[in-house]
């Protein structure tokens, strides 16, 4: 009798074992830089494929727009991660916003300058219309003019379309290689593309940014939210389907034909899959390259030289982490 009570004993608190709830899952929200686009693929394509979900993460992607700050956000407690740009973050540490870059996706910044078939480099620039936008000024435009002789008088003010360009075949336009080519094809002209990270341009693009005390205190969720990222990347390249349709549910008005484009030159620029991510596995980043990010800036007076380059990001979410091939 005893022997039967025991056993009935361990049945018990195995019953009771296998129904303990799960560990609740690590809540991020992740803000967007812009509308849904194939430009934030890989991280739509983690969480329509459970990948997030995989690593015990329930993740909240926010859609940004044209006014949407994502370093107020970040600082006001309303998202966890942002997507980040190098020279940002850098001005943002400037000014003694605690924030912190803890991976790059883009190897590649894709902006660009979008010529008529005429124009083959650079230098064939001068003397040129160029569409640019005002705040270029604290982006590309004081490196792209010092490097290649341009000058202010060339500017005008870019629109964000591409009809002043596609009527003027002396013009020129900023743009990135994923968006505007699309539109000026549509229009009738197949536009030469000067990407400036082909040329130079140091800073990563697509970063994971957070705050110092987030990176501190939930260490291990972000090691797996970057992981899970990743993974993701690499999925939506090989078949962006599953991303594209969560893509398409927040942002209705993009195009299959667009989302298609996009992830052609992504690819065909190497954007996620060159650069250091083609050695170091997607997402990687390195102390060598945000040194030539903060002497760009440094050398076109955009960053003072006090600021310590080494509090705008850190590898310790990268160093350990097996991290997917880029190929």
């Amino acid at each position: 009798m005893r022997r039967l009570f025991r056993n009935l004993a361990i049945l018990f608190l195995a019953a009771l074992a296998t129904v303990r709830p799960a560990a609740a899952a690590d809540k991020i929200v992740l803000g967007t830089n812009w509308f849904a686009e194939a430009e934030h693929g890989g991280f739509y394509q983690a969480l329509a494929t459970g990948l997030y979900r995989d690593q015990g993460l329930d993740v909240t992607i926010k859609m940004g727009g044209p006014q949407v700050s994502g370093i107020p956000l970040l600082a006001g407690g309303l998202i966890d991660i942002w997507m980040g740009y190098d020279f940002q973050t850098l001005k943002a540490r400037e000014q003694g916003i605690p924030v912190v870059t803890i991976a790059a996706f883009f190897q590649k910044d894709p902006q660009a300058i979008l010529a008529h078939p005429d124009v083959k480099t650079f230098a064939d620039l001068k003397g040129r219309t160029l569409f640019i936008a005002p705040n270029s000024d604290i982006n590309f435009w004081p490196w792209l003019k010092a490097k290649y002789g341009l000058a202010d008088a060339q500017k005008r003010p870019y629109g964000f379309s591409v009809v002043p360009f596609l009527a003027d075949p002396n013009a020129a336009q900023q743009g990135l290689v994923t968006s505007e080519p699309f539109a000026i094809e549509k229009g009738g002209v197949t536009p030469t593309i000067l990407l400036m990270a082909d040329a130079g341009f140091p800073p990563y693009a697509t970063t994971l940014v957070t705050l110092d005390k987030t990176a501190a205190q939930r260490a291990d969720a972000l090691a797996r939210f970057v992981k899970a990222s990743a993974e993701g990347w690499k999925s939506y390249l090989a078949d962006p389907a599953p991303g594209n349709a969560l893509i398409k549910r927040d942002n209705p008005r993009i195009t299959d034909d667009q989302l298609a484009f996009s992830v052609a030159q992504m690819k065909a620029f190497a954007i996620v899959t060159g650069g250091d991510a083609a050695a170091s596995g997607i997402g990687t980043m390195t102390e060598q390259r945000w040194q030539k990010t903060r002497d760009v800036m440094v050398e076109n007076h955009l960053l003072p030289a006090t600021v310590d380059v080494r509090q705008a990001y850190t590898l310790r979410f990268l160093k350990d982490l097996p991290l997917p091939a880029a190929n």
